[in-house]
């Protein structure tokens, strides 16, 4: 249990860090998103700042519509995401299509990433200096993709984001600020659980929870409830 608060007191200095002094930089109106987005998955194919870019298999930098307005945001890929280097193909990956078909929308129209970009061993948590190590690629991706919404998937991703302690049971189901750094808006982040997690703990209650996440995610960006996923 100490481990776990250390890592986490160590992640936490680093974003408050990142958030302090971050956000200089502006950003140019002619950036050609889809074209930066690809650099940036060439710099993650490439990485080996931590001992997973020697241990996975494929690095797995996130993929979807350089101009999405939402963006999913997991863990870190599993066993079938790192066979692949895709996010999401698993059987996670497959509700989470759902989830996304449910509101109208296809995943050519969202962006898909993870905290981390490569699988730990065994699915094992993530370590500090693996997120630490990491978060910059993710961090770049939503600066050029600036989504109107994240929608963070299961703790992990929720307590890094916003750099919380909170449970993801205590955090889902209302608005919070992303903020990239000084001078620069935040974006509105929504934590909900992780498509993994409703997999091993399938409930009716945790489907509609997740489900009202999203409804609220659709609210917000004044898209229309689908009449086939009203209830």
């Amino acid at each position: 249990m100490a481990k776990d608060v250390d890592i986490g007191k160590v992640v936490r200095q680093h974003l408050e860090m990142e958030q302090l002094f971050g956000g200089f930089a502006p950003k140019e109106p002619s950036v050609d998103a889809g074209a930066e987005l690809e650099k940036v998955a060439d710099e993650v194919r490439c990485c080996r700042k931590c001992e997973l870019g020697s241990s996975r298999t494929n690095a797995v930098p996130g993929e979807g519509n350089p101009r999405a307005r939402i963006m999913f945001v997991g863990e870190a890929p599993g066993a079938d995401e790192d066979a692949q280097g895709r996010p999401f193909v698993g059987r996670a990956g497959q509700l989470l299509d759902k989830v996304i078909a449910a509101m109208g929308l296809r995943r050519s129209d969202v962006f898909i990433g993870n905290v981390l970009k490569c699988r730990p061993p065994e699915n094992r948590d993530p370590r500090a200096e693996e997120i630490i190590s990491c978060l910059p690629y993710l961090q770049g991706q939503i600066e050029l993709i600036n989504p109107e919404i994240i929608v963070a998937l299961g703790a992990h991703a929720a307590r890094t984001l916003l750099n919380s302690t909170k449970s993801i049971g205590q955090l889902r189901g209302q608005f919070h600020e992303y903020h990239l750094g000084i001078g620069r808006p935040p974006i509105k982040l929504l934590a909900t659980y992780h498509t993994a997690y409703l997999l091993r703990n399938y409930s009716p209650e945790n489907r509609r929870r997740v489900w009202e996440d999203m409804k609220k995610v659709l609210a917000e960006l004044g898209l229309p409830l689908p009449e086939h996923s009203s209830r």
